[in-house]
């Protein structure tokens, strides 16, 4: 006999008990999914690295490891806030401001690394706590990211699974896009498209992966068309270099920047 998902969550909640805590309803599955997701994958290439090679150059300028962990963790925690800030209506920005984000990066650089791991692995659980907590209706309060764009709550899980995919990578241990799920991939690739008619900035070319079998023209699309796979483009347009792609003038065209 067959048994709906309805069915089947009632069940589940009723062994779980009262003081069980689980998703509502309303939540967006897909973007907490990814979240989740990239939080093992994350978890896994840190596990990876001994507490000395934490402190070695990431992918990003001027970062080590460390940077790049403490930025990670504190992420969790400012979105936790804007949870904490749908939940009870009290004003709770991501950051008091930039300058006290990037001031407690660089100190939290400095932390040993088993500080470094707790605060990655702590903060995660408290997102996921802060997750849970939010009923149907606080999913659609609105609260206001760090770049000043007011997002209802249920936007935090997909900021937070750029996150945590992106900078797995960024820990430069063989971290990869092409171990990204081909649907992250496709909204990542969106994301950064977004952002860029957001802030109106001026893009002109086609990008055509390899293994999807249609083409994306950004702005006239009078300029190159840039070929390669759909993990090569995203990582080319997230600002990760460029990697095994073809453009059809011979050259990459320059591009905006994703955030």
């Amino acid at each position: 006999m067959s048994t709906s998902l309805e069915q089947a969550r009632e069940e589940l909640r009723r062994r779980q008990g009262s003081g069980a805590r689980y998703d509502s309803e309303n939540v967006p599955a897909r973007e907490l999914a990814w979240a989740r997701t990239g939080t093992a994958y994350f978890a896994r290439k840190l596990n990876e690295l001994t507490n000395e090679e934490l402190y070695g150059p990431s992918l990003l300028p001027g970062w080590t490891r460390a940077h790049l962990v403490a930025h990670v963790g504190y992420n969790a925690r400012a979105l936790t806030r804007l949870c904490g800030w749908a939940r009870t209506g009290v004003e709770t920005p991501m950051y008091a401001s930039t300058s006290q984000r990037n001031t407690e990066i660089d100190r939290g650089a400095t932390l040993p690394a088993r500080a470094l791991r707790n605060l990655f692995a702590h903060a995660e659980v408290h997102l996921n706590v802060e997750w849970r907590d939010l009923t149907d209706e606080q999913w659609d309060h609105e609260v206001r990211t760090a770049q000043g764009r007011t997002v209802p709550a249920r936007e935090t899980a997909w900021m937070r699974a750029r996150e945590v995919w992106v900078h797995a990578v960024d820990l430069d241990n063989a971290g990869s896009f092409r171990d990204f799920p081909a649907d992250l991939l496709d909204e990542l690739l969106a994301d950064v498209l977004r952002a860029w008619a957001r802030r109106e900035e001026k893009a002109d070319l086609v990008l055509a992966p390899t293994d999807r079998d249609r083409q994306v023209t950004v702005g006239a699309g009078a300029g190159p068309t840039v070929s390669g796979t759909t993990a090569d483009l995203v990582r080319w347009l997230t600002g990760r270099g460029a990697r095994r792609l073809t453009s059809s003038t011979g050259e990459l065209p320059e591009i905006p920047r994703w955030l």
